[in-house]
C-alpha cells in the first residue's frame, strides 16, 4: 500500500481526482488519465538504469515524471488502485508478433474486480484501449482508441484484439509481479530483446499520439500524421521535454544489435 502522501502525489501526476469509492467510473477515469499522462517508454534500457517492478517504480513515475514498459507502469498503477480500495490481481500474458505468440510472462496486465465484475486494465502495451475492457463479454467494445474484443483461447487464455487484429493473450491465473523477474532479465540482456533493439517513447493524446523513436518524431492528430528526423542531440532532448515532460541530462543510445523488431503505436 502507498502512503497518503504518495497517493496524493500520484493522483497529481496523472491529473486525477481521488475517488470517493472504488467504483467503475472512477476506474475508467484513472486508466484514461494514466494513459494520457505517463509515457510508454523504454529509455532506461538505453541509459543503463535499473528497471524496478516493486514500489520503487512509483518514484520513477511520480517524482522523476518518467514512464516505462508494462513491467513498470502496470505494477505502479496496481499499487495506486489497491491503495484506493480496488481489488487488483496480476495477469501474465503473451504477445502476438507476426502471427505467433511470444513466450509466457512477456506481458503484464491487470484484472480489477469492481462491484462483482472483472475488467482488464492495461496502461503498458502501446496500443491500449483508453478505458478498461470487460472480461465478461466477447462482444466488440468500442473505445476512443479502436474497437476491442476479448475472447477465450484454446489454451485457457484470453485473446485481446484491436480492430480485429490479435494484440496479446492474458491468463487469469494466480501470479505475482516477482514471477516476471527472469523475463525482465531476458529483456535486459538478450540481443534479440525488442526492448534493446528499439528505443521509443510514446504517449496518446486526446485526439492522436506522439511518438519518438530514436531521432524520428511522429505526431498524429486526428487523421493527420507528420514524421520528421530531429537534427541533433539538443533537439532530441528538447523533444523529450516538450512532448513527454521528460528532462534528461544525456541522450539514450540504442543498446541493441541486429535486426530491429518493428513496434507499432498507431
Amino acid at each position: 500500500m502507498l502512503d497518503e502522501t504518495t497517493v496524493t502525489a500520484y493522483l497529481d501526476r496523472i491529473s486525477a481526482q481521488r475517488p470517493e469509492k472504488a467504483e467503475l467510473e472512477p476506474l475508467r477515469t484513472l486508466q484514461m488519465r494514466h494513459l494520457l499522462s505517463v509515457p510508454f517508454e523504454n529509455l532506461g534500457y538505453h541509459l543503463g538504469e535499473e528497471i524496478h517492478m516493486d514500489e520503487r517504480v512509483v518514484d520513477k513515475i511520480v517524482r522523476e515524471r518518467r514512464g516505462g514498459g508494462c513491467y513498470e507502469v502496470n505494477p505502479a498503477l496496481s499499487f495506486l488502485l489497491e491503495s484506493l480500495g480496488y481489488d487488483v490481481s496480476v495477469m501474465p500474458g503473451r504477445v502476438w508478433i507476426k502471427g505467433e505468440l511470444t513466450a509466457p510472462l512477456c506481458h503484464l496486465a491487470l484484472k480489477v474486480r469492481v462491484e462483482g465484475h472483472s475488467w482488464l486494465v492495461d496502461v503498458g502495451f502501446g496500443r491500449n484501449s483508453r478505458y478498461p475492457l470487460s472480461l465478461e463479454t466477447e462482444e466488440v467494445q468500442d473505445d476512443p482508441h479502436g474497437r476491442f474484443q476479448v475472447g477465450a483461447a484454446d489454451d485457457g487464455g484470453i485473446d485481446v484484439r484491436s480492430n480485429g487484429t490479435l494484440q496479446y493473450r492474458v491468463y487469469d491465473v494466480p501470479c505475482r509481479v516477482s514471477d516476471f523477474g527472469p523475463t525482465l532479465w531476458w529483456y535486459r540482456t538478450a540481443p534479440e530483446s525488442p526492448f534493446l533493439q528499439n528505443l521509443f517513447c510514446s504517449l496518446p493524446t486526446e485526439n492522436g499520439r506522439v511518438t519518438l523513436k530514436e531521432d524520428e518524431l511522429t505526431v498524429v492528430v486526428g487523421g493527420d500524421r507528420e514524421s520528421r528526423r530531429l537534427a541533433d542531440e539538443s533537439e532530441i532532448l528538447e523533444a523529450y521535454d516538450k512532448w513527454f515532460g521528460i528532462k534528461l541530462t544525456q541522450l539514450p543510445v540504442r543498446a541493441g544489435s541486429g535486426v530491429t523488431v518493428p513496434m507499432s503505436f498507431d
